[in-house]
């Protein structure tokens, strides 16, 4: 090799050096970044259970959460790199990233004046953060759409073909493998170690999302379609939550030059007005995560994360000592810090005795798989759609692992509530919504069923250790029906929530240590159970 050859070889290894560590600077830059952005995360939760969801952030993200005045919203700060397991979290509906909190926010005397601030406040806030999260969200949601896809064409060649032949099947694992990332992600709870790969797909997200930005922008740039949303709470306001929302907007749309779209939008901007607290968010998911599990609705379908709550009270007097609480004492205590200390057996028996679409129990199985849950009703078209919600959360537990698996610990039963097919004593927790009357019963029937069912599952339930979280609406009739059973059950906790605007309470019940008397057997009768 010549002088000149090897002097030109050198330059050559010296330039492809420099070039690759500029590239390294390069792609470091937004990683490094992102693992070190700390923003605020708001939440809507089911009202009366926000201390359930702050204890579950507390317990599964290692975040402080505050309790906004606002009932129904939580707030937690996280590093990006947290950002899929916020996705996770069970007790939460919505989630949106927070821009800026006005504490104590003045407000002008006239409508004319505030509308003016509002406009003016668009251009003042620190936008840059809260729109960095936004995209590496969204990036998040397509890759779990795209994977979603990707995974439910395997799932169905592989569980319509059966075995097939080996090459297929070699197939259907490469294809799972090269999706093994983002089903981490979603199942990070599953495996925690692998932190450090969703800190590195942020990075990526970072990255790839700014060189499609910069290659679209010379191209042929998009314009992002927005929608101002505002929740206004309070009475001395001057102002419509309309007007807020109009003004607001159009401050932001000059300001960004983005276009206002109310429906096909991909950016939601929200203004929570609470008195004088006003707090500005953008939206990070796109419909309620209470939705995760049903796929068959009926008239009276309980949300997903009320259910969760519900369970959740329960596990709180799974302890050794179930009568060291009185009911004055159980006021300040954290619903979810005993959970997370005495956490459920294995062996407990969970039974929903008016499961309706099955919520309750679907979402018991899915968050306390070692427990074992039986969704019960009388009506066959109730049993029908939980059987179908959960053979929908079969199919999608089979889909996401690639492979064919009969372990989700659920029954669905038609039975009377009345008349249970359940040994005495055999249950260890009761979990389940009453009909309020509404649109399900009605109040005069109501005040048949209720002393019947309090006393089937006072039969069924373990005497001593047994538990039931009660939902319903009709307060009056369900007082005077625990008013008779002070013998079998004790009341130790009351939640108060709002459903669809209906004021409703969740009842948490003790089983006295006291045995079931069947009224058959103060007769002199036997009964079979």
């Amino acid at each position: 090799m010549s002088d000149v050859q090897e002097a030109t070889k050198q330059l050559l290894d010296v330039n492809l050096h420099e070039n690759w560590r500029a590239i390294q600077v390069t792609e470091s830059g937004p990683r490094s970044e992102s693992e070190h952005l700390q923003v605020t995360i708001g939440a809507t939760v089911p009202t009366g259970f926000e201390q359930t969801a702050a204890d579950e952030v507390r317990e599964k993200l290692g975040s402080s959460c505050k309790i906004s005045k606002d009932r129904g919203k939580i707030y937690f700060d996280i590093s990006v790199e947290s950002l899929a397991q916020v996705h996770c979290l069970r007790s939460v509906d919505n989630l949106f990233v927070v821009v800026k909190e006005f504490k104590d926010y003045q407000f002008k005397e006239t409508k004319e004046e505030v509308l003016k601030d509002f406009e003016e406040l668009a251009g003042k806030l620190p936008w840059s953060d809260p729109l960095k999260v936004w995209k590496i969200n969204t990036s998040f949601k397509k890759k779990k759409t795209k994977r979603k896809k990707i995974n439910q064409n395997s799932g169905r060649e592989k569980i319509d073909n059966g075995q097939g032949d080996k090459t297929d099947e070699k197939e259907d694992k490469k294809g799972f493998t090269n999706n093994t990332l983002d089903s981490h992600i979603l199942d990070y709870y599953e495996n925690p170690a692998i932190k450090e790969e969703i800190s590195t797909l942020v990075g990526d997200d970072l990255a790839s999302s700014k060189d499609e930005k910069d290659e679209k922008e010379e191209t042929h740039p998009k314009v992002l379609k927005f929608r101002v949303t505002c929740n206004r709470a309070g009475e001395k306001h001057c102002f419509s939550s309309n007007e807020a929302a109009r003004d607001f907007g159009g401050a932001v749309q000059d300001y960004f030059k983005w276009k206002a779209d109310m429906t096909n939008f991909d950016v939601e901007v929200l203004l929570n007005i609470h008195d004088n607290e006003i707090v500005v968010g953008i939206a990070l998911t796109e419909e309620s995560l209470h939705r995760r599990n049903i796929t068959h609705f009926g008239p009276t379908t309980l949300r997903s994360t009320l259910a969760y709550g519900m369970l959740s009270l329960c596990f709180l007097f799974h302890s050794t000592h179930p009568w060291s609480y009185s009911s004055a004492q159980l006021e300040p205590i954290h619903t979810m810090t005993a959970l997370w200390l005495c956490a459920p057996q294995p062996t407990d028996i969970i039974v929903d005795p008016m499961c309706g679409t099955g919520a309750i129990p679907i979402e018991g199985a899915t968050e306390w798989s070692n427990c074992y849950h039986i969704a019960g009703d009388n009506n066959p078209l109730a049993v029908n759609r939980a059987a179908n919600n959960i053979s929908s959360l079969l199919t999608k537990s089979q889909i996401k692992e690639g492979k064919v698996s009969w372990s989700l610990p659920i029954d669905a039963v038609q039975w009377d509530i009345c008349n249970l097919p359940l040994r005495t004593g055999s249950v260890d927790i009761i979990v389940t919504d009453m009909p309020f009357g509404k649109r399900m019963g009605s109040k005069k029937r109501n005040w048949n069923l209720y002393p019947a069912c309090l006393r089937e599952i006072s039969r069924v339930c373990k005497p001593g250790t047994g538990r039931a979280a009660l939902l319903t609406q009709d307060k009056k009739c369900f007082t005077k029906a625990l008013s008779g059973m002070g013998h079998v059950w004790r009341k130790v906790h009351t939640v108060w929530v709002n459903i669809g605007g209906l004021h409703a309470a969740v009842y948490l019940l003790k089983r006295t240590p006291q045995a079931f008397v069947h009224p058959s057997e103060q007769d002199g009768e036997r009964t079979p159970w």
